[in-house]
């Protein structure tokens, strides 16, 4: 997925400052299994996904707990850096070789101050990641692991043929045998 559509996406701007956004971003690759994010780290950048996939994970008593996917046109953020400067509490491990768009935390909040597009664009960058974290919190709340897994089904459904059943297991809260068993009654 190229920047513009990426963007576009978020909130549309006005060519002039869609390109001074653009001036800011810059495509980097990394391979398979190569940890974007690591949690206790303050990460300076936010990156949105051109191709492949990635997710957030947390450790916990000698496993890891993957709490989110992204894939083609998300953004890659650690909200507690990009608002506070602190370090962030994530894992970012990329599931497949990825073509990124990298924007300098810095350079985006200096664009802010200079131009009222770019700021509105960003005011829309942050609620719409305050919604997917609270549709995360009420799914994991109020939905079963089968619920969860329709609802994987239906708005990613390309995440389930390409990332391994131990992550999905993992999102849904369950023991992978138990995902092998709503995988069967499924069909």
């Amino acid at each position: 997925m190229n920047i513009d559509e990426i963007l576009d996406r978020i909130y549309p701007l006005p060519d002039s400052s869609k390109l001074s956004l653009k001036e800011s971003i810059e495509e980097v690759s990394y391979p398979k299994n190569f940890s974007l994010m690591e949690s206790g780290k303050f990460v300076p950048f936010i990156y949105f996904i051109k191709k492949g996939i990635v997710r957030a994970y947390a450790s916990a008593e000698e496993k890891d707990i993957t709490f989110w996917f992204g894939s083609e046109g998300e953004p890659v953020v650690s909200m507690k850096s990009y608002v506070e400067n602190n370090p962030g509490y994530e894992n970012i491990e990329l599931l497949e070789p990825c073509e990124l768009y990298k924007l300098k935390t810095a350079d985006l909040k200096q664009l802010y101050n200079e131009d009222i597009h770019i700021a509105n664009w960003g005011r829309k960058f942050a609620e719409r990641e305050l919604v997917k974290t609270e549709e995360l919190i009420i799914s994991r709340q109020f939905k079963t692991a089968l619920e969860r897994y329709k609802d994987l089904m239906s708005t990613k459904p390309d995440l389930l043929k390409r990332v391994q059943l131990g992550h999905i297991a993992s999102y849904l809260g369950i023991a992978q045998v138990s995902l092998s068993r709503i995988r069967a009654e499924i069909k």
